[in-house]
């Protein structure tokens, strides 16, 4: 037992010292946790404050539409790829992305600081806009900076720096935004938010300088750009790329639409903004990190595929907690703290095994383009459906809402068997042995 604390220790103490020994993970620290602070700002913790405010569960809903512009930002990231920003040329075309898409989201921010979403939601959802839009522009660039600035085998260094930058993020944007709103307010809650933009801005200035990524494609390639991915990601999965392209949407659409109406629920059952914070921004975001964790070794001792339907079940089912907690009708907090742990832990369990299997279709030739059409395909039908989240709401009442989407779940695991038969009957047929020279047919 001894031994094994002492490796962690180890490990973690090795993990800290490359990150400070290599400029580029300190960096990329700074930039994960850039990229991860306006997500849940213009998600559930805005929603928190307009319920709070007295908007309507419906228009809640409808105001997640916002965060389309994370699915579509595959559309004007070639434009990033080659365009230069005149008045930022100096800082080169990456870093001078970067410090416009932060700028901008810091200032979206505090437009939604000094609004009033109960006098003028108009303005509020006009500034979440431009955070999502500003944000999702962010994380091209970012991703376009990390691919040039380390080789491929600092990536996996570079990708889980990001990944615990990015969760600190959503620890502050979730918990420290509400712990502040419920002591001074929500105005001073996303000021203090727009502030630590700062942390990516400052980033940014110091990233040092990919040549690789600075030359500009000639706008004939701009057809090849797109096509030849897609055309790849066809000829490669065969027969089953259309279940395939059914199930990569499908798959999280029970966490995009009940997302939308969790913190809303929260609200109408009575909880503080204090306890909210605790059990579901801080409890709930490291039991999903070992959620993450624990997809991961599935992965490895499972395999993709079984790994990949245990998370579609367990996701779909951990809503009926929540059903559960509606039921309730009384702000329990130990059925707040069930619901949350089951919810979070599962959901991260699904999200890694989805994030491996759309990594699995890729080919290495095109696999920033696949991965970032593919990401963007998985996300776009749940939040559509998700602003109707709050109409089904009123419609239904929450516990129904919740049964429903664990009911969602359904059709993805059962294309999730699909897709395992279908691709183990693939790989025997291409690993069937050839006839002996001279044999029959």
């Amino acid at each position: 037992m001894t031994t094994t604390g002492n490796d962690r220790i180890s490990r973690w103490a090795q993990f800290v010292t490359e990150i400070i020994a290599d400029r580029r993970l300190a960096l990329m620290l700074a930039l994960g946790f850039s990229a991860g602070l306006p997500f849940l700002l213009v998600f559930s913790t805005l929603s928190a404050w307009l319920r709070e405010s007295g908007i309507a569960r419906t228009e809640i809903g409808f105001l997640s539409y916002v965060a389309l512009a994370y699915s579509f930002k595959f559309l004007w990231a070639p434009i990033i790829d080659r365009r230069d920003v005149p008045f930022l040329s100096r800082f080169g075309r990456r870093r001078a992305w970067m410090l416009l898409s932060q700028a901008g989201v810091s200032l979206g921010l505090v437009g939604i600081a000094f609004g009033n979403p109960s006098h003028s939601l108009v303005w509020t959802v006009a500034c979440a806009f431009f955070v999502a839009f500003s944000s999702a522009t962010q994380d091209v660039v970012v991703d376009g900076w990390r691919i040039g600035a380390a080789p491929v085998e600092r990536q996996g260094m570079m990708s889980a720096t990001y990944q615990l930058g990015y969760r600190i993020a959503l620890l502050c944007a979730g918990a420290g935004a509400l712990y502040i709103a419920d002591f001074a307010g929500w105005k001073a809650a996303y000021c203090v938010m727009a502030l630590l933009m700062a942390v990516g801005i400052s980033a940014s200035v110091l990233a040092p300088h990919p040549p690789q990524t600075e030359q500009g494609g000639p706008r004939e390639s701009f057809l090849k750009l797109y096509a030849e991915p897609v055309a790849d990601l066809l000829r490669r999965n065969g027969g089953v790329i259309v279940p395939i392209l059914a199930l990569v949407p499908i798959y999280r659409v029970p966490d995009f639409v009940s997302g939308v109406m969790a913190n809303p629920l929260y609200i109408d059952l009575g909880f503080s903004k204090t306890a909210i914070a605790t059990v579901s921004k801080i409890y709930g975001v490291w039991i999903g990190i070992a959620g993450v964790f624990a997809g991961g070794i599935a992965v490895l001792r499972l395999g993709l595929m079984p790994a990949l339907l245990i998370g579609a079940i367990a996701a779909s089912a951990s809503h009926l907690t929540f059903a559960w907690l509606a039921l309730a009708g009384t702000a329990r907090l130990d059925l707040l703290t069930l619901a949350i742990g089951i919810e979070s832990f599962a959901s991260g369990f699904a999200g890694t095994a989805l994030i491996a299997f759309m990594s699995s279709l890729t080919s290495p030739a095109f696999a920033a383009a696949q991965y970032a059409l593919l990401s963007s395909l998985y996300a776009l039908p749940g939040k559509l459906v998700g602003g109707l989240s709050g109409l089904m709401v009123d419609t239904f009442g929450y516990p129904a809402f919740f049964v429903i989407t664990s009911a969602i779940g359904i059709p993805g695991a059962l294309l999730c068997l699909y897709v395992w038969r279908g691709t183990l009957a693939g790989r025997a047929e291409t690993e069937a042995p050839l006839p002996a020279p001279g044999g029959g047919a």
